[in-house]
């Protein structure tokens, strides 16, 4: 981060405290409980309402205007991989970075560097540098180590980590180490996966262990590795299933998003038999979606155990602040898929993918918020312990840099068990089981439209007015909305879109106290934001 930039996040730095909660169904106390009469949103919270409850007013533009601001995590980790071990977070990244929190808002970092003076990896650098061994150097003469996931092994009684090491944009490896503690040393065991061979360099890798030579032609395009067909092994993802079993999803760009499953006791690949009609390679596994070198990278699969889904996030666009740069959903009640979208499509190759895939986020903007949010993506996603989904990323900015901090925010499931993210990074809110008063909703809000498109346009805010009287919206949405009585569920209907999600109390990244709603339809997202005064 530029000392200019840190400079500004410093002077816009909200001053004033939160406006304490004036409904007691909006508690900040971390005990949750899942379900209630059948409602199960990811997390909600169970309290008496009060008699009577005290509408705040909403703040003016100028208002607004007035109590800008945000807030610098304090650490910057690319492709940020989650994990909670006791009372800690860890998120570990490319180029070697790692960092610490334990209120997912700030970070601080215990590893930086792709060099031997970094202490994640205790022999990464040892001769003879196996895990570059088929890969090389990068263009700028070093070496590249990328998007690593960190898990605990039970079975191995380790801390495994799976990171890629590449020097081209289809040449590369992914490769295994394990640890005693969470923090490392991690020690580098073994190449699992290479990509990017060709004739002279197929003999480098584990491709004949599991195809003959003559199969070799089928990988190839004009004597070189075909990537529109195969994939790029870097961005693995380790995971378990329902049943207990491990498996790997990886892939970047190229042929797409694959599959492998792990063996438990070594945390090696268990390599399928060959199956053409499934998409399933003796190699590289169980194609799942994309190809094509349709942009698609990132993939992280999250199951779920109370809606029995896997959940898929990918990225689409390109990373930098500019490229388009978003978080997609596909789900699955079955590991091995198909993912599907809200329009229960999934793609391989097609020559736009724009519309496949329910899109989180993109690039957006509010009216408190200091800078305008670009480029949000290759996340990770987790379930704390008292059941509140989060989805991990990190966040680029409008302000003519291409840094990027971690970003975490909170995750929720709309009556069709698809997933909306709420506006703001988390701050600890809750939501209520029973949902809030409906005098607590009606207001304007700054509604944000994501879209399904890829690429630099930045979704700002349009107005939309809330009529609980009247169960009406107008302004740049019109129509009508419906609350689930006794739930935070809500279902907006405008024109033939119907957006379902829910309502949640929570401050926004300055520190104001905002009611907001987040739903979908169509693979699109929608967020809004109604600000309270103080």
């Amino acid at each position: 981060m530029s000392g200019e930039f840190f400079a500004n996040l410093i002077r816009i730095a909200a001053a004033g405290a939160l406006a304490a909660f004036l409904c007691t169904g909006c508690s900040s106390s971390a005990e949750a409980t899942p379900e209630k009469d059948g409602v199960d949103t990811g997390t909600v919270e169970n309290e008496e309402k009060a008699q009577e409850i005290e509408v705040p007013g909403e703040m003016s533009e100028e208002e607004i205007e007035e109590h800008k601001g945000g807030f610098t995590a304090g650490a910057s980790v690319h492709d940020p991989s989650i994990v909670k071990h006791g009372d800690k977070y860890y998120i570990f990244g490319t180029h070697m970075e790692s960092a610490v929190s334990d209120d997912l808002r700030q970070w601080k970092s215990f590893s930086t560097g792709v060099n031997k003076k970094n202490k994640l990896f205790s022999n990464l650098f040892d001769e003879p540098l196996e895990a570059f061994a088929f890969v090389g150097r990068n263009s700028d003469n070093w070496y590249s180590v990328w998007a690593p996931d960190v898990i605990y092994n039970e079975k191995m009684g380790k801390w495994v980590m799976y990171f890629s090491t590449s020097s081209t944009y289809k040449k590369s490896s992914i490769c295994m180490a394990t640890a005693d503690d969470i923090k490392g040393p991690y020690e580098y065991k073994a190449r699992l996966l290479d990509s990017g061979f060709n004739y002279k360099t197929s003999k480098e890798t584990a491709f004949y262990d599991y195809h003959t030579k003559q199969e070799l032609k089928n990988y190839l395009k004009n004597s070189d590795y075909d990537n529109s067909k195969w994939p790029n092994c870097i961005d693995p993802c380790v995971f378990y299933d329902g049943e207990g079993k491990l498996w790997m999803v990886y892939g970047s760009w190229s042929g797409g998003i694959f599959l492998l499953q792990l063996d438990e006791e070594t945390g090696l690949p268990i390599h399928p038999e060959q199956d053409d009609e499934n998409r399933v390679d003796a190699y590289y596994g169980k194609h799942l979606i994309g190809g094509g070198h349709n942009s698609i990278e990132g993939p992280y699969i999250l199951y779920d155990e109370k809606s029995g889904y896997y959940y898929l996030f990918v990225s689409y666009g390109a990373l930098q602040a500019k490229g388009g740069y978003q978080i997609r959903l596909f789900r699955s009640k079955k590991v091995e898929g198909p993912y599907a979208d809200m329009n229960n499509k999934t793609f391989n190759t097609v020559v736009d993918h724009s519309e496949y895939g329910l899109k989180l986020m993109g690039n957006y903007t509010f009216p408190s918020l200091a800078f305008t949010y670009m480029a949000p993506g290759h996340n990770s996603a987790f379930i704390d312990d008292d059941g509140k989904m989060y989805v991990v990323y990190h966040q680029r900015f409008d302000n003519g840099t291409e840094f990027h901090e971690p970003r975490v925010h909170q995750l929720f499931k709309n009556e069709d068990d698809w997933l909306v993210a709420a506006p703001f990074a988390t701050m600890g809110e809750s939501l209520p089981a029973e949902g809030y008063d409906p005098a607590l909703l009606s207001g304007t809000y700054y509604m944000v439209n994501h879209g399904t498109d890829i690429g630099s346009t930045v979704h700002e805010p349009a107005k939309v007015k809330l009529d609980t009287e009247g169960m009406t919206l107008s302004g740049k949405m019109s129509g009508s909305f419906e609350l689930k009585e006794g739930t935070p569920f809500v279902t907006f209907k405008s024109g033939d879109e119907t957006y379902k999600g829910v309502f949640i109390r929570m401050e926004d990244e300055a520190g104001n106290d905002v009611m907001c709603f987040t739903a979908c339809s169509g693979n699109k997202s929608i967020w809004g934001v109604h600000y309270y005064k103080e």
